[in-house]
């Protein structure tokens, strides 16, 4: 069975000591931002929900109950991190019919924010950023030294795929070898495609991190396949690779002994695709408080928060949030 390595390089070093990570809900925080604002008008009612501690296709679910519409009929942009604090828009398809009074909504941890309709279902990867207010409590490094590495970090990081793609720890890919390695038959639906999406993102970040250790992250190779002039990785599925020459060679090399989960990607009729291997953050700032940090930055949809963190420091969390 393939054996798992979640040790992935790290492009400025080894993390600089410890932190607290979520200790509390409101440590971790996410503001979605979409490209425009809904029209106004159409046959979706839109909501903008503030949840804490929950899942979104859980706060989902409980909206479609409470408008009496299929789990289908509801819409959003992308899963939001559960041991946290977050907001986001929901769409719901209720061309006609009365509403609910969503203000007065009773959803545990949920709470409906603005109201408003539009003319689409909400779908993955609609919105334009997600803003992150985090801190990170009891750091054991000095500052100076975090000052340091912040510099490094608002320049652009490795774009892997965080640890919550994986399950807890690294759980969906355990699932992944079994399934696609010794057969073992995976019955339900939901886990099926999580299971997937972390085997895919494996590979993509098995391909990122050789280029971090090799230093090549940012810079591209002979035959590299530039997404808005920048390199990229491979995201596996039907179809031939773009890239060519060396990097082709370096690509196909590294996933040589992953060809039984390419073969199973494939077979599932995933289409082959592209992702940055860098990721810039947006509007980075930070400020320590005591032994605290406070950072705030942007990031595009696809990007991982955690991928930002984990080149500051190790990070120590009550529990990893499978989502």
């Amino acid at each position: 069975m393939t054996e798992i390595d979640l040790n992935f390089a790290y492009a400025y070093g080894e993390p600089l000591g410890t932190a607290g990570f979520r200790t509390e809900f409101e440590d971790f925080q996410v503001y979605e931002q979409l490209p425009s604002a809904p029209e106004g008008e159409g046959e979706h009612v839109y909501l903008y929900v503030r949840k804490t501690n929950n899942n979104t296709a859980w706060i989902a679910k409980q909206l479609a109950r409470a408008a009496g519409i299929q789990n289908m009929d509801v819409g959003y942009a992308g899963l939001k991190d559960r041991r946290a604090v977050t907001e986001q828009w929901f769409s719901l398809y209720m061309p006609k019919g009365a509403e609910p009074n969503w203000k007065a909504l009773d959803i545990e941890g949920a709470e409906v924010l603005q109201i408003s309709r539009g003319r689409s279902k909400l779908r993955r990867g609609d919105h334009l950023d997600n803003r992150f207010v985090i801190r990170l409590r009891d750091l054991s490094a000095a500052h100076d030294e975090l000052e340091e590495r912040l510099k490094q970090i608002s320049l652009a990081v490795p774009n892997y795929f965080g640890e919550q793609r994986f399950g807890v720890n690294g759980a969906n890919l355990e699932r992944a070898a079994q399934w696609f390695d010794e057969g073992v038959n995976i019955r339900n639906r939901q886990q099926k495609k999580f299971i997937v999406s972390a085997a895919r993102s494996y590979l993509f970040n098995l391909v990122l991190s050789e280029r971090v250790a090799s230093g090549s992250w940012l810079h591209a190779l002979e035959g590299e396949y530039l997404l808005d002039g920048q390199p990229s990785g491979p995201m596996w599925g039907r179809g031939r690779l773009e890239s060519s020459a060396a990097a082709l060679e370096l690509e196909e090399a590294l996933l040589a002994l992953m060809q039984n989960w390419q073969e199973r990607l494939e077979h599932l009729g995933l289409r082959q695709d592209r992702r940055l291997l860098a990721i810039r953050p947006v509007d980075f700032s930070w400020q320590f408080e005591d032994r605290d940090l406070c950072l705030e930055f942007k990031l595009p949809p696809g990007a991982y928060a955690t991928s930002i963190l984990r080149e500051l420091c190790q990070l120590q969390q009550p529990e990893l949030v499978e989502q």
